[in-house]
């Protein structure tokens, strides 16, 4: 009755909600250690065991002859980078806050926020870790070149953005189903195991076998990054425009679907998560 009433532009409100994410942003890094350090350390170890893992069942299995012509190392980890970065922008997205969480409780707080933050927050900590394991394998190992680094790193972040596309559409179902979404995203994870294609390239692939493939954005995305990483790959099976189209869909799927359940929030549904 006796507050003040103080208009607020637009330019300052949009400043606000870029604090706001921010802060969110620093939350989400801090969230499952106080120092960030230790979660980038755990997510390079992650990544590291990875890439060893693959080295020696190609080793073992006898497929090197199928890599591409090129460092091998940087073949096996031009796929994990992409697949990790993928597969923990949607988990991160699916962890975010809900509509009857408690933080939705504080007026400037609200999920597009929550969204925006859980997979910025993956995104910095991925970009980090690559950095660091490729700046020791560079230093350690020997020098490595990458083709064209910025088209490599813009498949990066379409890998990230498809699986923030994915992850909002998991995390719009959530309140509704929380048993098949648990199990959905973990099975979408685990098939993405092999239906990156980060095991092999597009070009060597039968048409029978492109098929099973082809219908994975972030397949598109790891195929066309070894396109701009070595010189003597050139895709001709796959495509940028797709996972951009799909995640876009994706997103415009995902957000109605969340505007709708935020719409129908219940208070009971975080007992849930």
């Amino acid at each position: 009755m006796f507050e003040a009433r103080r208009h607020v532009s637009r330019s300052r409100t949009a400043f606000g909600m870029l604090g706001l994410i921010y802060h969110s942003i620093v939350r989400e890094v801090r969230k499952d250690h106080r120092h960030a350090v230790v979660g980038l350390i755990m997510n390079m170890m992650q990544t590291i065991v990875f890439v060893t893992a693959f080295y020696f069942m190609f080793s073992i299995l006898g497929l090197k002859g199928n890599a591409i012509r090129g460092d091998f190392l940087l073949y096996i980890m031009s796929g994990i980078f992409l697949f990790l970065t993928h597969t923990k922008a949607m988990g991160a997205v699916l962890k975010a806050e809900g509509p009857a969480s408690a933080m939705m409780k504080h007026a400037p707080m609200n999920t597009i926020v929550s969204i925006t933050s859980s997979a910025i927050a993956s995104l910095y900590i991925q970009i980090l870790s690559m950095s660091v394991v490729l700046y020791l394998y560079h230093v350690i190992f020997g020098p490595i070149t990458i083709h064209d680094p910025a088209g490599a790193m813009g498949m990066v972040l379409l890998a990230w953005f498809s699986g923030m596309a994915v992850g909002i559409v998991f995390l719009s179902i959530k309140p509704w189903f929380p048993g098949f979404t648990s199990i959905a995203s973990s099975i979408y994870a685990r098939a993405n195991m092999i239906a990156s294609g980060k095991m092999f390239v597009a070009n060597t692939m039968p048409g029978f076998m492109l098929a099973m493939f082809d219908w994975n954005p972030l397949f598109h995305a790891i195929d066309q990054a070894r396109g701009f990483t070595f010189i003597n790959y050139n895709p001709h099976y796959s495509s940028i425009s797709y996972p951009i189209k799909v995640s876009f869909v994706l997103i415009m799927i995902g957000l109605m679907l969340e505007f709708y359940t935020r719409k129908h929030a219940s208070a009971s549904w975080e007992a849930t998560r």
